[in-house]
């Protein structure tokens, strides 16, 4: 079992940044990815961020030269910077991870920070 927390969410201005933090404990040996997801009012939840345990590294375009994905191997800790935040930014944002063994893998999920981006 793996146990996210996340923190780091908030109300900005356009153009402004933020950065999301996710802590993880339990078994953090077996963890695979880090990732980052969200999901916008009225919309599904989609892709953000991911980052794999060798430190490969891939984005949604939409976010792509905005937002940087890293994590602290040491702390079991991800981050995303978000900079040149939009409005279409605004969502509830989740820190998921993939654990396991080479015979399976489970899906774990954060509780969730909410980001608003003013216009």
């Amino acid at each position: 079992q793996v146990q996210l927390v996340e923190s780091g969410g908030g109300l900005v201005q356009a153009g402004g940044s933020l950065r999301l933090s996710c802590a993880a404990s339990g078994s953090t040996g077996s963890i695979k990815r880090f990732g980052w997801y969200r999901r916008a009012p009225g919309k599904q939840r989609e892709l953000v961020a991911t980052i794999s345990s060798g430190g490969s590294t891939n984005y949604a375009d939409s976010v792509k030269g905005r937002f940087t994905i890293s994590r602290d191997n040491a702390a079991n800790t991800v981050y995303l910077q978000m900079s040149s935040l939009e409005p279409e930014d605004t969502a509830v944002y989740y820190c998921n991870v993939l654990a396991g063994s080479l015979w399976y893998t489970n899906d774990y999920w954060g509780q969730g920070t909410q980001v608003t981006v003013s216009s």
